[in-house]
């Protein structure tokens, strides 16, 4: 039996093999959720909404059909606690750990199958790579639940229940999960500020993406006098990052100055705006229920969410890097340049093209599931569609509140959204095809009009 599983995971490539062990991970963690330990007395979970729930917590969005603080027991917190590590730090990383602990030789097969999950263009110091990104989330994962668990004591009764919602509250800002055991997000905390900063350092961590992070702290860690230069992709994803929060929170300000925001003071508007713009990235949090802002304001945050967090993170969308080139190349057009600068460096085309790939193809794909969901859910208005869609496509967790009330057929649009948003668009793309083969021969050339 061993023999044939071997025969054929040789055949698949890659990318198969990595949708294939989020495949299993997601028919693992539903079990998970079923087992009668994960369950509270009396709590009732259906196949489909276990189903969901593990889709939505293996791709880390945070969309969920049921309360987890109703329906998961103490035991059950931890499991699920455990699932969101499995999208948050990723399937090969944990299964490096697992090779590394086993002392099992990790050969070429393996590190490209870590290679595709980091979506890494070199098979050059992965392991090492693997190492120092679960160090670095576990490590920022126990001083996040140390410094909430402490704090919350002035929130709940006892000690377990404050380390316990400190624990769950540190994974999930931390792996972006948007999941929360308070039963109303972080909206008890609208007014404390102390609590929002520290899911926001949280949640920017698992989003700005695993290389930033480990060039930073090669960064800080550097002998003093010693130059450093941060990569390209560092400094791309940074900026951007940071300009489409800052964006986020100054489009929350206009378009909420004589809405939500009419009477409230000039700290809470600018926590309100902050907060929800940071957690478009992919964190799925929220201070407050985001069906009462207004509808310039929900579409705005349906394109953030659309455009999602950086590569090689926690979090899904077409990725902010895509986003920058796509903008740099319309930029470069218009002031009549071939080639895309900066930074004193020049993009490749073949980056180009693989952004316009990734952009057109989601596109493609959250239009039709917004036309299949508009039609299968006649019940709610297009824009609470839009914004579902876009999502569970950014791998988000932020909702005007239908996912419960969604159809079966509904529920399974929105998890095969989640899934793709979590693989990312090329390994969707690539997810039905085998190694790829050099062209033998070429056809003469024609320009086509375009536009």
């Amino acid at each position: 039996m061993k023999f044939r599983a071997t025969k054929i995971t040789e055949k698949l490539s890659s990318v198969q093999i990595i949708v294939l062990y989020y495949f299993f991970a997601v028919v693992l963690s539903t079990i998970l959720l079923l087992l009668p330990i994960t369950l509270k007395d009396g709590a009732d979970l259906s196949f489909v909404d276990a189903l969901f729930t593990a889709a939505s917590a293996v791709s880390v969005t945070g969309l969920s059909t049921i309360s987890i603080s109703e329906v998961l027991s103490t035991p059950g917190i931890f499991i699920f606690a455990f699932i969101l590590q499995f999208g948050g730090i990723g399937i090969m990383t944990l299964g490096t750990f697992v090779w590394l602990l086993m002392r099992k030789k990790i050969g070429l097969r393996e590190r490209k199958l870590i290679m595709t999950d980091q979506n890494q263009s070199t098979l050059s110091g992965l392991v090492q790579l693997m190492k120092q990104i679960l160090l670095l989330i576990l490590t920022i994962e126990a001083i996040g639940a140390i410094i909430l668990g402490i704090y919350f004591l002035n929130y709940f009764p006892t000690w377990q229940e404050a380390f316990l919602q400190g624990f769950f509250a540190s994974v999930s800002a931390t792996t972006n999960a948007g999941f929360d055991i308070t039963g109303e997000s972080l909206i008890p905390f609208a007014q404390d500020y102390f609590v929002q900063l520290i899911n926001i350092i949280l949640l920017i961590i698992g989003a700005i993406g695993f290389p930033v992070l480990i060039e930073l702290r090669q960064f800080l860690t550097q002998k003093s006098g010693s130059p450093f230069r941060f990569s390209l992709f560092t400094k791309i994803t940074t900026v951007t990052f940071f300009a489409l929060v800052v964006l986020g929170t100054m489009l929350i300000i206009l378009f909420e100055y004589n809405n939500f925001f009419a009477g409230k003071s000039w700290h809470e508007s600018f926590f309100y705006a902050f907060f929800q713009s940071v957690t478009t990235r992919n964190g799925g949090l929220a201070t407050m229920d985001i069906s009462e802002f207004s509808t310039p304001t929900l579409l705005s945050i349906c394109v953030l969410m659309f455009i999602g967090a950086s590569p090689s993170s926690v979090g899904g969308g077409i990725r902010t890097t895509t986003f920058a080139i796509m903008m740099l190349s319309i930029f470069t057009y218009a002031k009549g340049k071939e080639s895309i600068k900066i930074f004193n460096r020049e993009i490749v085309p073949e980056d180009v093209i693989k952004s316009y790939i990734v952009i057109t193809t989601a596109v493609m794909i959250c239009s039709v599931a917004v036309i299949a969901l508009s039609y299968i859910e006649s019940a709610f208005s297009l824009l609470e569609i839009m914004f579902e869609v876009c999502s569970a496509f950014g791998t988000t967790g932020l909702s005007m509140g239908i996912t419960a009330d969604l159809s079966p057929l509904g529920k399974i649009i929105i998890v095969a959204l989640m899934f793709i948003g979590r693989i990312g668009i090329f390994s969707f793309l690539f997810l039905l095809r085998g190694n790829p083969t050099k062209e033998k021969y070429h056809y003469p050339k024609e320009r086509v009009i375009i536009g």
